[in-house]
């Protein structure tokens, strides 16, 4: 049960920060928030991950549900999946919804996450990205301890 709380939690800091920005900030304003190392950019985003294949609508919003599917599925028909596998299809899966619900609604994803030497994100980016981490991170252990033969189940 926890993790659709997670994953619903992070739909809601996503949407409610978006909301947040779009309720103050208009296209390109940005306001430095911790001095040099981080700025409140408001950003409308039509590609991917830093801008790749801009214009592409139906080709991301096919590839969010394919996603969000796919870590539904998981998160439904495998209860005995390890607590790291758990919260990343958790985190995938919320950031997921959080830009599809974006890409829906005004053809873009939001972004307003400005590190100055990284390209902007948002909230729902930042889970994808963590939740992809866990899962991979957890796929490579698991792989290493079979081929160590470490008995122990995940």
């Amino acid at each position: 049960m926890w993790p659709w709380v997670v994953a619903g939690l992070t739909v809601g800091a996503d949407q409610w920060t978006k909301w947040l920005l779009r309720s103050s900030y208009v296209p390109g304003e940005s306001h430095p928030a911790l001095g040099p190392f981080l700025s409140i950019t408001y950003v409308q985003n039509t590609g991917a991950a830093f801008g790749v294949l801009k214009g592409q609508h139906g080709l991301f919003v096919v590839l969010s549900i394919g996603v969000i599917g796919w870590m539904a599925w998981e998160l439904m028909t495998r209860s005995s999946l390890h607590a790291a596998s758990l919260w990343g299809c958790a985190l995938v899966l919320g950031g997921a919804l959080g830009n599809l619900i974006d890409r829906l609604r005004f053809g873009y994803v939001v972004d307003f996450i400005d590190v100055r030497v990284w390209p902007v994100f948002n909230i729902g980016d930042s889970t994808i990205t963590i939740g992809v981490s866990l899962l991979v991170l957890h796929t490579l252990l698991t792989a290493r301890r079979q081929e160590t033969g470490d008995g122990r189940q995940e």
